[in-house]
């Protein structure tokens, strides 16, 4: 099972150290305390971002999706893991490597969001 965190920081030791927690009924794989995949239903989704997009495309993959009662919804920045990477670490370590770039680049756009917003704050007089 993806989840069952020891199986998946068996995978990904060729990347390094992941930390699996709990989390939307499935498993957030985190390294240097970013969220670089997802594990739900014995998948792993990896994250992703527009520079990353094409590598998933390519292999004929696609983002997480889940139903909800008002239809599916779709996470466009986590991507479906190929499945030869389940039993090709080096490639895995590769992919997860991508996987954190578009996390650390995601953080630091919701940093810059979140700066822009407090400049925005103190200058309307709503600190």
């Amino acid at each position: 099972m993806a989840e069952n965190a020891e199986h998946i920081s068996e995978l990904f030791s060729a990347y390094g150290p992941v930390t699996v927690r709990r989390m939307f009924g499935g498993a957030g794989i985190f390294a240097d305390g970013l969220m670089i995949a997802l594990a739900v239903d014995g998948v792993i989704f990896l994250k992703a971002d527009d520079r990353s997009i094409p590598q998933f495309e390519r292999e004929g993959l696609r983002p997480f999706s889940y139903d909800t009662k008002d239809g599916t919804r779709t996470l466009t920045s986590y991507w479906r893991m190929p499945e030869r990477l389940y039993d090709e670490p080096d490639e895995l370590a590769v992919w997860a490597q991508r996987a954190m770039e578009s996390a650390r680049r995601a953080g630091s756009r919701a940093h810059s969001r979140r700066r822009v917003q407090s400049i925005r704050e103190r200058r309307s007089g709503r600190t």
